[in-house]
């Protein structure tokens, strides 16, 4: 799940990202902003589940996909949507 945070006064937006996944022992999201080889280290709560939070430029699109016990790739299925990469697959796609 991604939650936004879109400010009328501020050129950002703060976005959270939540993540369940019953087998993760680590998770990050990559891609933000480009960068694919800087992952957003993801926190583990009490219950399992995986949160982090960023600030992203307003009027901005991201490419991003979660990146799991270093050896998974996987999409979040609430993002706003799916682009094909080179790989043959897709990414999640943000906008804001």
């Amino acid at each position: 799940m991604i939650q936004k945070t879109i400010y009328k006064t501020k050129d950002y937006c703060k976005v959270k990202f939540n993540l369940s996944h019953a087998t993760a022992s680590s998770a990050a999201v990559l891609g933000l902003q480009g960068d694919w080889t800087s992952p957003l280290t993801m926190k583990q709560k009490k219950d399992g589940s995986f949160t982090a939070e960023v600030q992203l430029p307003r009027n901005s699109s991201h490419e991003f996909r979660y990146f799991i016990n270093n050896s998974e790739w996987i999409n979040d299925p609430e993002a706003d949507g799916e682009v094909s990469n080179v790989y043959g697959t897709t990414n999640s796609l943000l906008a804001l």
